[in-house]
């Protein structure tokens, strides 16, 4: 694990901002080391990448650009543009497009509102380097069903892809809420919000909510162990007993270890073997951020377990960047991310000291 060393506005990050930035750049390298052989089989990885895939090269199902970010980072950034935005009304009483101007405490500006007016932008092709007008190049099918859902009702309590549809799909995305809203209360009320746009399933809104308190507190510099502990005692609390499906799928990321599975495959209990449940890529996280190594050789390990490479590898990075620092992320991954530069100044325009 690496102490901060990055430079921002001249002068050197604290700790937290390390932490911080280093969670959002992880979740982006994650995505794009995983896209080249997303959907893929451990065995045919294996084939192909003896040694795991070590660099951002692109290419894959959907032929990406090296660094070029899938609907995971992309989502991502609509949540962290959605803080923003209440950021800078809180600070400067900025007028948001939708929204009158604000009274300098953000008091009207809904962030789960903010971030499916986000997704709708993205899905409509308002986004860097698209074509207005066309479809994203990848969009799971829970996501176009909620954002449909969500784009006649405008309100995230009336949209989502029901219960049973549960996918990683708002998994992958939560993160700016663990970094940006310190209220803890209202970072479980957010992140069930959030994901409440396309995931409304109770299985997806818990994840969300249990991912964000381990985030949390590792950017607050608790240790790896009682960060998990923290987001075992926000299931229980969600489901309100002890061995609720999202509690159960926290402490079997206790149990299982990244390079078995990246060797040997899933355990057997892991039916869907990595390939989008959402408890699945939460245990697959939990296990990737209690692996002492460093956080380049556990992603190579998330991805090489297959099937669901790139969002596994994009939620287990974000942890494991809050674990580490922005500094322990390679860089010549950091130098091909897309979002990297923008994801950074974001941060840090935001993140205190």
């Amino acid at each position: 694990m690496s102490s901060p060393s990055g430079q921002a506005n001249g002068g050197q990050l604290s700790s937290r901002q390390s932490r911080i930035v280093g969670a959002l750049l992880g979740l982006h390298a994650g995505d794009c080391l995983g896209a080249t052989v997303e959907f893929l089989p451990r065995v045919m990885i294996a084939r192909s990448y003896p040694q795991g895939v070590r660099d951002i090269i692109g290419g894959g199902h959907f032929d990406w650009s090296p660094g070029h970010a899938t609907d995971d980072t992309d989502m991502t950034r609509g949540v962290l543009l959605a803080y923003k935005t209440l950021h800078d009304a809180r600070t400067e009483g900025t007028r948001d497009s939708n929204s009158t101007m604000t009274n300098g405490e953000g008091a009207d500006l809904d962030v789960a509102r903010l971030a499916g007016e986000n997704f709708l932008r993205w899905v409509d092709g308002e986004w860097p380097d698209r074509t207005p007008g066309w479809l994203p190049k990848d969009m799971g099918g829970a996501t176009a069903r909620g954002l449909e859902r969500y784009r006649v009702s405008r309100d995230p309590e009336r949209a989502g892809a029901g219960q049973g549809s549960a996918g990683n799909g708002s998994l992958m995305r939560c993160l700016p809420t663990a970094l940006f809203q310190p209220d803890r209360h209202k970072m479980i009320a957010e992140s069930i919000r959030i994901s409440k746009i396309t995931h409304d399933d109770f299985r997806c809104t818990t994840a969300c909510a249990v991912y964000n308190s381990i985030a949390a507190a590792l950017i607050d510099g608790v240790s790896v162990e009682n960060a998990v502990d923290h987001g075992e005692a926000v299931a229980i609390r969600l489901e309100r007993r002890m061995d609720g499906p999202v509690m159960q799928a926290v402490r079997r990321g206790r149990q299982v270890d990244v390079a078995d599975m990246a060797a040997n495959g899933a355990p057997i209990d892991m039916e869907g073997e990595c390939s989008g449940y959402v408890l699945e890529t939460l245990t697959v996280a939990v296990a990737a951020v209690r692996d002492a190594r460093s956080l380049e050789d556990v992603l190579v390990d998330v991805v090489r377990i297959g099937r669901d490479t790139d969002t596994n590898a994009a939620v287990a990075g974000g942890l494991l960047g809050a674990r580490d620092g922005e500094d322990a992320i390679p860089t010549r991954w950091k130098e091909k991310l897309q979002f990297g530069k923008e994801f950074r100044e974001v941060a840090l325009a935001m993140a205190t000291a």
